[in-house]
């Protein structure tokens, strides 16, 4: 069996000297480690004689180094050649070691923060200008040379984006309008003014909630898409390879997104109006008795195609707007999993809150003009 572990207190002959004895190794070393601390404290000037310790490991060498305090005077270390350099080792070991350090207050961590997050904006505007730019470039590339424009995507992306968005479309906003009418019917009566809900209708659903809607579903739907697949294709180095290959990836991913939204917008705004005008036509059918004839009767007279024209101007900037974000988070993604799902994510949320701001600018531009 080892001996045991421990040292002797200096007395009066010794001058201040501690001597250990025994095998500084193992699990047994915590407890006689932190006696010899201890006791060092209080003659902390004293010296430590190890050349009766046999054996000695990382753990007593350790132990021996917390007893000399914080400063780590090998100097006042009495030993054999071979527990010096263990203890040196150790000593630099822990010197190298990164100290912790205090977080910030709670006022600088707050004004930390607000100036990351004013980072993050500027950057992000820089990025999105950037995009913006390189989109324009090579739209005009691919319009002077109609023999660069890729169809066969740009229909394939116009089918997958656009037509295959009809169902969910017609069905929201034929509810929306049912909605809207609804609202209508039963707050115009407090006035007596029932007939007026088809105005209601007509104007809410021609010039905001048909092409408003219409955007917010390919913002959730086609805007995802784009940035799930080209990130798919960044992770697999798929874009790597094409600019290899010397093709340019917003000629071949990023312009078919953006023609393909565009030309697809105007007929799904038209087909989400007439779907929310048959929902509103349908509540004041059932509610009023007022029948489809006499709806578009006074829809035509009192409403008229202007609101309709109003909306449909909107859908060329919403239709950039989201093609051109899913495919600038689409190009942003890494090479992990956790990227793809955070850019997904981006791009809808930003994909929505641009087509809230573009609105609201039209609303201001338009009511300036009194349209």
């Amino acid at each position: 069996m080892s001996p045991a572990p421990v040292f002797s207190e200096p007395d009066a002959s010794q001058a201040g000297e501690f001597r250990l004895a025994g095998d500084w190794c193992g699990a047994q070393v915590q407890e006689i480690g932190d006696a010899l601390i201890r006791s060092v404290r209080v003659a902390p000037a004293s010296t430590l004689d190890l050349t009766e310790v046999r054996r000695m490991d990382i753990a007593g060498a350790w132990a021996v180094l917390r007893a000399l305090g914080a400063e780590r005077d090998i100097g006042r270390i009495k030993a054999r050649p071979e527990h010096l350099r263990l203890l040196d080792m150790v000593a630099s070991a822990d010197a190298s070691r990164p100290k912790r350090r205090s977080g910030p207050g709670p006022i600088r961590a707050f004004l930390e923060r607000i100036g990351r997050g004013v980072m993050s904006v500027v950057e992000e505007t820089y990025g999105t200008l950037a995009f913006a730019g390189r989109l324009m470039v090579v739209t005009g590339k691919t319009l002077t040379d109609p023999r660069r424009i890729r169809w066969a995507s740009c229909v394939s992306m116009a089918e997958r984006a656009g037509l295959d968005a009809l169902p969910i479309v017609i069905v929201t906003t034929f509810f929306i309008g049912a909605v809207v009418g609804l609202l209508g019917v039963n707050t115009l009566r407090q006035f007596g003014a029932e007939v007026f809900a088809v105005e209601l209708i007509g104007i809410a659903v021609t010039r905001e909630f048909g092409i408003v809607i219409t955007a917010v579903l390919l913002a959730g739907r086609s805007a995802s898409a784009f940035a799930a697949e080209i990130g798919s294709m960044k992770m697999t180095q798929e874009v790597d390879a094409m600019r290899v290959m010397g093709v340019d990836p917003f000629e071949a991913l990023v312009f078919p997104r953006v023609a393909a939204l565009l030309l697809i917008i105007p007929l799904l705004a038209f087909v989400a109006t007439v779907a929310g005008l048959m929902g509103g036509a349908l509540v004041t059918w059932s509610m009023l008795g007022l029948g489809p004839n006499f709806f578009m009767t006074r829809l035509v007279e009192n409403v008229g195609a202007t609101h309709f024209w109003i909306a449909l101007s909107k859908a060329p900037v919403m239709a950039i707007a989201i093609a051109g974000i899913g495919c600038r988070q689409g190009m942003l993604v890494k090479g992990d999993v956790l990227s793809l799902g955070q850019r997904v994510t981006a791009a809808v949320v930003q994909a929505i809150f641009a087509i809230i701001f573009i609105d609201a600018v039209f609303a201001l531009i338009y009511m300036e003009l009194d349209l």
